[in-house]
């Protein structure tokens, strides 16, 4: 009886399974059966602005196909990845598949609130959401990261954004981004540590990152940012290298932050090694009909010199192009160093070898939206299809950097479509490059001048300079108009045209009415890396009026009569030839400047002379552990007239104050007896001696100081005959200066005192103007 019942109770149990199955969704092989049957048909459900055949498109499930968990699973995630629906379900009615969505909003404006620093105009670049697009909410997160990213750049750590959705009904929303920004979070403090070559002051000049100071809220560089700080890393790296100390390295470099303070603190470690200097040079040339001996001349790596990787960079470049120029596109040069750690020395070996057989497919530019693509393109010495070289695209890449467009310069490669095709991918960052700039300032000649400039160094995103200047005071006005193509006629020559009008009246040291007007052509050709051919065609009308001279030669007595008197018309041709290997045009430290100059008028025209100029500088950093950078000038010129021709006032040179300080502007040279007014000399010569040095406590704001001496003598006057001064004894002269690299430029105090000089020279002992040097 009992085993009736158990079996009873089995058979019953067996039934209810056996009936139940079909119902139950059991899914022992991962199918669920409620999904797996076959689908006749996909219906779609709640929405209203997308359309039901886009939806079934993101549907995996066909009508006829089997439906599993995993397809149900893909659709999912695919309607979601559209960014189109807020929610979506997806369920069975028979045979049946029903997609249920609920649509985003659309974002009807799109607004920022609380922001100053960062104007609405650059947000809505960060952001990616944009208004009658759809509302996201993973979009939204995203934004809400890239604006405190863009805070972070700008320096401002402690900014806060908090986004809000504004329900307008029918689907419709506004998104705020509600942004606190809180302080500036500068950098307090900018230690190095492990530096016993440089010091600190001479490395602080070296990267870009710097100390808060009462200069900060103009100069901006006082903010943290981490691209910045990896940058300064590589300019620590190269100028180590530059200077001997090739195991130069950079340990670490850390900022930390204190929040209580919102300040940052960077230190960065480095270990500066041995000074090498340059041992045995030798050129090795593995290639069959390219002569070794003959690369030697490329060579600017000398035997006894301090090693500099730039010097041995630019060898390279030499070399590779005079290959490729004989005929050898696919030459390679690489240099072999071997350290001679006894001696501290290096000797090199630039290897010739036949490289591998590398064309350059395809160069992709990207990120530049205003710069054209042929500006970047024309900077590479390669072009689709040519020899790919690694040494040239390293030069594109300093030549790029060197336009000063961008910000930023990246440029890798990658295989082609066949392993002997290289595809270069250029990546760049812009910036701005035009300015707007409003100064005055003190003549002691013509007393307070307000200036006026607009420069845009890329305009139009063609490369080319334009400026346009206005300045004036109570005395004089200037008005001056440059554009310069840097490729002209598709070639590495610049050209370009400067038209100008000045006009002067009379004042203490300048008894006369004067207006020039004109304009001049000119070409800029390279010859070499470091020596350019520049000719040019000057048209120009001087006008001198009201200029009256008591004792011009022949004059009759008690007579006045004008000298140079009335308009003249100059058209003249002229050349320079300049050679430059300078670090810096604004604050340099080595190099050579030199820069001779001819013009000769009488290509028509009303005067006719020929005016010849040399100015040379060298500069040299004598003591690099405390910045200490030596300078030596020299200059002269000569003026001659054409056929009897005399030289004319207004054609004649005129110094003072610019070349010795310590006299006021044409404070020396030819000066009429009786009026005391200027009348220039047609020979000058002049020689300075200066030392420069980085104040110290003062140079974290940009100031710095020099000693000087000077000396020159101007001599010679057509006019200066009868009772005119005019001798060629020298004038010399002592003093210091205070140079400040300002944020409106570099401005420069002098104190000079007169050693010697002549009785009828006019002095000036304080000097204030723009310290440019070239």
């Amino acid at each position: 009886m009992k085993n009736l019942k158990t079996f009873a109770w089995g058979a019953a149990i067996a039934t209810v399974m056996t009936v139940g199955a079909p119902l139950a969704p059991v899914d022992l092989f991962g199918i669920s059966p409620a999904f797996a049957q076959t689908v006749s048909r996909i219906a779609v459900e709640g929405n209203a602005r997308v359309s039901d055949d886009t939806i079934r498109s993101y549907v995996v499930v066909k009508p006829g196909q089997r439906a599993s968990a995993f397809d149900i699973d893909e659709s999912l995630k695919a309607l979601y990845q559209t960014g189109l629906f807020k929610d979506v379900v997806i369920n069975r009615r028979g045979s049946t598949l029903v997609v249920k969505v609920q649509e985003n909003a659309v974002i009807n404006r799109i607004s920022f609130e609380g922001n100053d620093r960062l104007k609405d105009e650059v947000l809505e670049q960060v952001v990616t959401s944009k208004g009658r697009g759809i509302l996201s909410q993973s979009r939204v997160k995203t934004d809400t990261q890239r604006i405190l990213e863009a805070y972070r750049r700008a320096g401002r750590f402690g900014a806060q954004v908090e986004p809000k959705i504004i329900d307008l009904g029918r689907n419709r929303a506004d998104l705020v981004f509600e942004i606190t920004e809180g302080a500036k979070t500068s950098v307090s403090r900018v230690s190095i540590i492990g530096n016993t070559q440089f010091s600190d002051r001479r490395l602080s000049k070296v990267i870009t990152t710097k100390e808060s100071g009462w200069l900060s809220w103009f100069t901006a560089n006082d903010t943290y940012d981490a691209e910045r700080l990896a940058a300064d890393e590589e300019r620590l790296r190269k100028f180590y290298l530059n200077n001997g100390y090739a195991d130069f390295r950079v340990i670490s470099s850390v900022a930390d932050l204190d929040r209580e303070r919102n300040v940052f603190f960077v230190t960065i470690t480095v270990e500066e090694g041995e000074q090498y200097r340059i041992g045995d040079v030798e050129v090795d040339s593995a290639v069959p009909d390219v002569d070794a001996e003959e690369l030697r001349g490329y060579v600017k790596t000398d035997q006894g010199d301090v090693y500099s990787a730039e010097e041995v960079s630019e060898s390279l470049e030499d070399m590779t192009i005079a290959i490729a120029e004989s005929g050898y596109a696919f030459a390679r040069v690489s240099p072999r160093a071997d350290r001679d750690y006894e001696n501290k020395t290096i000797n090199l070996v630039y290897q010739v070898d036949e490289g591998a057989r590398a064309y350059v497919e395809r160069i992709n530019i990207r990120g530049n939206t205003r710069t054209r693509d042929y500006v970047i393109r024309r900077e590479f010495d390669m072009a689709e299809g040519d020899a790919f070289n690694r040494v040239l695209l390293d030069r594109a890449k300093r030549r790029l950097e060197a336009l000063g467009f961008f910000e930023k310069v990246a440029i890798t490669t990658e295989q082609g479509s066949s392993p002997d095709r290289v595809v270069l991918n250029v990546d760049v960052t812009e910036k701005g490059t035009g300015s707007l700039s409003l100064g005055g300032g003190y003549s002691t000649e013509d007393g307070f001048i307000a200036d006026v400039s607009i420069t845009e160094t890329n305009f139009m995103g063609r490369g080319q300079y334009l400026k346009a200047a206005v300045s004036g005071g109570a005395s004089q006005q200037s008005y001056t108009l440059s554009f310069t193509e840097p490729y002209f006629l598709g070639r590495r020559m610049a050209a370009g045209f400067d038209l100008y009008k000045q006009t002067y009246k009379d004042t203490d040291s300048r008894e006369y009415d004067y207006d020039r007007v004109g304009g001049t052509l000119r070409l800029g050709l390279p010859i070499t890396n470091e020596l350019s051919f520049n000719p040019y065609y000057t048209l120009e009308r001087k006008k001198l009026s009201n200029y009256e001279l008591y004792s011009k030669p022949n004059a009759s007595p008690g007579v006045t009569e004008a000298i140079d008197e009335g308009e003249t018309i100059k058209s003249s041709l002229g050349y320079s030839l300049v050679y430059n290997t300078v670090d810096s045009m604004v604050a340099p430290s080595d190099g050579i400047y030199a820069k001779f100059q001819q013009e000769f008028a009488g290509v028509g025209g009303d005067v006719r002379f020929i005016r010849s100029t040399i100015d040379a500088r060298y500069y040299h950093e004598l003591y690099p552990t405390w910045g200490l950078v030596g300078m030596l000038k020299v200059g002269g010129g000569h003026i001659q007239g054409i056929g009897g021709d005399d030289v004319r006032i207004l054609d004649a040179f005129y110094q003072g104050g610019e070349t010795i300080r310590g006299f006021a502007t044409a404070g020396y040279g030819p000066r009429d007896k009786r009026s005391g007014e200027a009348l220039g000399g047609k020979t000058y010569f002049n020689a300075t001696a200066e030392l420069q040095f980085p104040l110290p406590y003062l140079d974290g704001v940009g100031l710095s100081g020099a000693v000087f001496a000077d000396a020159g003598t101007l001599f010679g006057s057509d006019a200066a005959k009868g009772s005119f001064h005019s001798d060629n004894s020298i004038r010399s002269s002592v003093g210091a200066g205070i140079v400040w690299a300002s944020p409106f430029g570099r401005l420069r105090v002098d104190y000079g005192y007169a050693l010697t000089k002549e009785s009828y020279d006019e002095k000036q002992e304080f000097r204030f103007g723009a310290a440019t040097n070239f």
